[in-house]
């Protein structure tokens, strides 16, 4: 991992913000609290940084997290500081994938945020170090970073292992594809048992280039996080170090007045976050989360710039689901920095962006040597990158297809109509479906879902029953990193906003073309207009709760599917 070099930018903070808690007469019952917790005199004269972490068993992804936090507490204390450790909530996807729980996945995301925003404003902290394990856990730390600009780092916990199945390794994205395999008579229900009992040796992420280590690689890249930390195997004995170089370096950050997480995620940070997604045939779920990232730094950042970045970025590591290799194939290559030194090679990295030290990319990058020619190819494996955004009159603001493995990208076909994940779920668990259809899941967009449901359920049936190219799904909903074949989400607008998915009718020819970046049905205006003018939004049953909040306030998914109005416009009410 790369140690700190000359700062290239400074920030003054003038007065810590924890002062408003900790100075005065009127603040003695303030300071009786920390004294409760156990705080000297000297130590409440100390900046006081926030340790958050998703810790917890509901999830093997999150459950080793709390160790990494103390470690990291140990170092912020050796460093002058004064740490005060909180956990907030995850929603493993993996629990909650194929049933009801699933509406609460993208959302977790916002609570996270708020979460960390709410006790870190509240308690008036210096400072935050954030580790997060799984999907939703990563881009939500990462916003609340943006969000309050504090001096911070963000640490992802690390991948798992793969397991071993008969001489190969192997993954949670077997199972779920085997699944299809036994539906289709060509794996036994044996065979399943032995990889359920396998796929996940331990603790941590899954391996591939799942949403996981896709976002990972994304805090690396922006410069949120140490470089080098996103790769190292969450159980590999370099982690408690990473953890504690994070604490001792949210100190330098404070003492030196940056850079500061919006001095980091910039529109040409936030362009080589893409590349790298792009190159590394990353999560689609990326398509949500950097747009995201940038509306907490109050910069507009849509599909249309994913798209124009992945069009000039060559795909260049063979990375699961579509290719070969896993995350700890690519740490053993030398990691994310390997992939950046490639693209700035190859001209489409901005190298004067800043990275967590103060320094450039450019000048980290220097040292690393790029391409190994097997996991990150010196010769692409495709001209444009791995993920595609689609446009056309059933997606105008567009929508995404990961092309990385994919033989053919361009399907016609007609369309089969399903109104919820669980009317397309049992036709294909029973595979009344032909080679040519198109599955057009709608009405599971982040509002008319509500909460945008992740759907490997279905396309890993689907590619595991041997049609992951012969049919193709389409959806407002969105699909997990693991997703492979030709499926096509997060369709916008959605469904349930009145977009056109709503207007398909069972039969109607869909042409798909990720060459020409297309995706139109063969229906005219005057018809579209005509089903407008019929078309009623369908009747769902009453919200309550957390899901009745996010449906009001949640924005379209080419935009992030943000739920507040973003980081230009908001302002921190004083006293």
């Amino acid at each position: 991992m790369a140690t700190p070099k000359k700062k290239t930018s400074r920030k003054t903070i003038p007065i810590l913000p924890s002062r408003i808690t900790t100075d005065g007469l009127d603040r003695a019952p303030h300071r009786a609290f920390l004294r409760g917790l156990g705080l000297t005199d000297a130590d409440i004269a100390k900046p006081f940084i926030g340790v958050a972490s998703t810790d917890g068993r509901v999830t093997p992804c999150n459950a080793m997290l709390g160790a990494q936090a103390q470690a990291a507490c140990e170092a912020v204390r050796a460093s002058g500081g004064v740490p005060f450790d909180f956990a907030s909530i995850s929603v493993a996807d993996s629990m909650s994938m194929n049933h009801g729980g699933m509406r609460y996945s993208l959302p977790s995301r916002e609570l996270i945020a708020d979460g960390v925003e709410a006790v870190c404003r509240g308690h008036a902290y210096d400072g935050l170090v954030t580790f997060a394990g799984c999907d939703k856990t990563l881009p939500g730390m990462m916003m609340a970073m943006v969000r309050l600009n504090l001096p911070a780092v963000f640490v992802y916990g690390g991948a798992a292992l793969p397991g071993r199945w008969r001489g190969r390794d192997v993954t949670v994205l077997d199972t779920y594809e085997a699944v299809g395999g036994v539906m289709a008579g060509t794996m036994t229900a044996q065979e399943l048992d032995e990889l359920e009992h396998v796929c996940l040796p331990g603790l941590c992420a899954c391996p591939g280039q799942f949403t996981a280590n896709t976002m990972g690689m994304v805090s690396e890249t922006l410069g949120l996080a140490l470089p080098g930390s996103s790769t190292t195997p969450a159980m590999a004995r370099e982690r408690p170090g990473i953890a504690r170089e994070a604490g001792r370096v949210v100190m330098d950050i404070l003492k030196n007045g940056g850079p500061l997480p919006r001095d980091l995620v910039t529109k040409k940070s936030l362009e080589n976050a893409c590349a790298a997604v792009a190159a590394t045939g990353g999560s689609t779920n990326a398509g949500l989360h950097i747009p995201a990232l940038a509306h907490e730094a109050g910069i507009r950042f849509s599909l249309d710039d994913l798209a124009r970045i992945s069009k000039r970025t060559p795909l260049i590591a063979d990375m699961k689901p579509g290719g070969r290799f896993l995350a700890k194939d690519l740490h053993a290559v030398g990691g994310v920095y390997n992939v950046l030194r490639e693209l700035l090679r190859r001209g489409v990295l901005h190298g004067d962006c800043l990275t967590i030290f103060g320094t450039t990319l450019e000048q980290e990058l220097r040292d690393h040597p790029g391409a190994d020619g097997e996991v990150v190819r010196k010769t692409p494996i495709m001209e444009s990158g791995g993920i595609v955004v689609l446009k056309g009159n059933l997606a105008p603001d567009g929508a995404l297809l990961k092309v990385a493995g994919l033989k053919n990208l361009r399907f016609t076909g007609r369309a089969r109509v399903f109104d919820s994940e669980e009317a397309c779920n049992a036709v294909v668990q029973k595979r009344a479906y032909q080679p040519g259809d198109v599955l057009v899941i709608r009405y599971e967009g982040p509002k008319g879902g509500p909460g945008m449901r992740e759907m490997l359920g279905v396309t890993a049936l689907l590619y595991g029953q041997g049609a992951g190219e012969s049919v193709a799904l389409l959806t407002d909903g969105r699909f997990s990193g693991a997703t492979r074949g030709m499926m096509i989400g997060y369709a916008s607008p959605e469904a349930g906003a009145g977009g056109p998915l709503a207007l398909v009718k069972e039969g109607d020819r869909i042409v798909i073309d990720a060459v020409k970046g297309t995706l139109n049905a063969e229906v005219s205006a005057a018809e579209f207009a005509r089903r407008r003018k019929a078309w009623k939004a369908p009747r769902r049953a009453p919200l309550n709760g957390a899901l009745e909040k996010y449906a009001a306030l949640v924005g379209p998914a080419n935009l992030g599917a943000v739920t507040h109005s973003g980081g230009a416009k908001r302002r921190t009410p004083k006293g």
